[in-house]
């Protein structure tokens, strides 16, 4: 069975209440599409992949990827989808080292998404539309500024991917940007 984006729609909006988590998933999803073509490869897997990564967190966060992989288990979703999504929580709560492409650019985004919607929430236009990545680098060294958010993961993540920190984080704005309204950083508020 190839999962459909209506399926994993259907899946997070059954197991999470909270509109942030929502939104999270579609900014994972809008990131994991724009690098699917920036890397030749299929942007509807990647995307759906990114859409459902964090399918337990509302319900399970204790059981965070666990729950997730057995949801999708029981869906009967190909081996390697669920393996992207264990991977993202590589050495935080698995053991599942991202190896492929899209596994690595999974993990090295997740965390960068939360960072880059603070930093555009602080902005005067509150927009992803004018960020750049300068704006995201200078929050980054303030570690009381979304201190929830582990710069190491996205480091390891964007060494894993051959990129520069500034590369990896224009990138994922860039990707973060196509959904923006969605997200609530169009500067539309």
């Amino acid at each position: 069975m190839t999962p459909t984006r209506e399926q994993a729609l259907a899946l997070l909006e059954e197991h999470n209440e909270s509109e942030s988590l929502k939104r999270h998933a579609l900014a994972v999803e809008a990131v994991m599409r724009h690098f699917a073509l920036k890397y030749g490869e299929d942007p509807e897997k990647w995307g759906i992949i990114g859409l459902i990564h964090d399918l337990d967190y509302d319900r399970w966060p204790q059981e965070h990827c666990v729950k997730t992989k057995e949801l999708l288990e029981q869906a009967q979703w190909p081996e390697d989808w669920i393996r992207a999504v264990m991977a993202h929580g590589w050495g935080i709560v698995t053991d599942v080292e991202p190896l492929h492409v899209m596994e690595k650019v999974l993990y090295a985004t997740d965390e960068l998404t939360g960072l880059i919607t603070a930093t555009a929430l602080m902005r005067p236009s509150k927009s992803l539309m004018d960020l750049e990545a300068k704006s995201v680098k200078k929050k980054w060294k303030d570690k009381r500024f979304s201190a929830g958010v582990d710069r190491d993961v996205i480091d390891r993540g964007a060494a894993m991917l051959g990129l520069e920190r500034g590369e990896l984080i224009t990138e994922t704005i860039l990707g973060m940007r196509t959904v923006a309204g969605a997200l609530l950083l169009d500067g539309e508020a």
